[in-house]
C-alpha cells in the first residue's frame, strides 16, 4: 500500500479515537440507506476533475486537516456563525484549504438520491479515499458512519495544524500527537519542498564533536 493511502487509513482510524464517538463505524454503513454513496461520490469528483487537476490531491488534504482537529466530523467545512468561529480561516487553512465547492456539489448530488443520509464527515472520507483511487493508487474499502460535528475550534486548528514554517522537530510533534509517524508526515504534507537536516555526530580525540549535515529533499504531494 502507498504511502498516502496509509496514512488516509490511519487517520480514519485515529479520527475515532480523537473523537471519542461512540458509534461505531463498518464498511457497509450505507449499503441499505445509500448504496450507491461510491458511485454518486466517484462521478461527481471525476468530473470536478475535468476543471481542476488538483482536486483529488486537495480532497485528500482536506480530510487530513479535518482528522487533526477534533477528529474526522466536517467541523472544517462549518461557516462563521454567531456561535461558531470557521477553521476555515486557522493560518494553516485560509487561503490554503480547497475543494469546498466540490463537496458541496457531492452533498447536493447525494441528497437528490439519499436526502438527510450521509453525514459531511463520512463524505470528506469517502472523497478522500476515491481521490487516491482515482490518481492511481491503492483501493481500499473505508469504515463509515461518522457523525457531524457541530461545533469549530480555531485554535486547536491554529495549534495542531501543521503550517508551512514549522520545522522537522514540530511537524513531527503534531502528527505523534494525532498517532502518525514520520512516514504520514511525508505522505500527507502540503506541496512543499523540505530540508530534512539529519545530523551525525562524530567524537574526534580531542573530544570535540563535529557535525556532518545531510540535507535530504523531499518534494511531496501537490495539494
Amino acid at each position: 500500500m502507498g504511502a498516502a493511502a496509509h496514512a488516509v487509513l490511519l487517520l480514519v482510524g485515529v479520527a475515532a479515537v480523537v473523537s471519542g464517538a461512540s458509534a461505531q463505524l463498518c464498511e457497509e454503513f450505507y449499503d441499505r440507506t445509500c448504496p450507491d454513496v461510491h458511485r454518486i461520490v466517484r462521478r461527481v469528483l471525476k468530473q470536478a476533475h475535468k476543471d481542476d487537476p488538483r482536486i483529488f490531491a486537495s480532497l485528500t488534504r482536506l480530510h487530513f486537516h479535518d482528522c487533526f482537529v477534533q477528529g474526522c466530523d466536517a467541523s472544517i467545512l462549518l461557516d462563521n456563525s454567531t456561535s461558531i468561529v470557521s477553521e476555515k480561516f486557522a493560518r494553516p487553512n485560509n487561503n490554503s484549504a480547497r475543494g469546498y465547492p466540490v463537496v458541496d456539489a457531492v452533498k447536493a448530488a447525494l441528497e437528490e438520491a439519499c436526502p438527510g443520509v450521509v453525514s459531511c464527515a463520512d463524505i470528506l472520507a469517502i472523497a478522500a479515499k476515491i481521490s487516491v483511487e482515482l490518481s492511481g493508487g491503492p483501493r481500499w474499502r473505508v469504515p463509515l458512519g461518522r457523525r457531524d460535528g457541530t461545533t469549530a475550534n480555531l485554535t486547536a486548528a491554529n495549534n495542531g495544524l501543521p503550517g508551512p514554517r514549522d520545522n522537522l522537530t514540530t511537524l513531527q510533534q503534531k502528527f505523534a500527537a494525532v498517532g502518525l509517524d514520520v512516514t504520514d508526515l511525508v505522505a500527507l504534507s502540503e506541496k512543499k519542498i523540505w530540508k530534512v537536516a539529519l545530523l551525525s555526530t562524530n567524537l574526534k580525540s580531542d573530544k570535540k564533536n563535529t557535525y556532518r549535515v545531510y540535507a535530504f529533499e523531499f518534494q511531496l504531494w501537490a495539494a
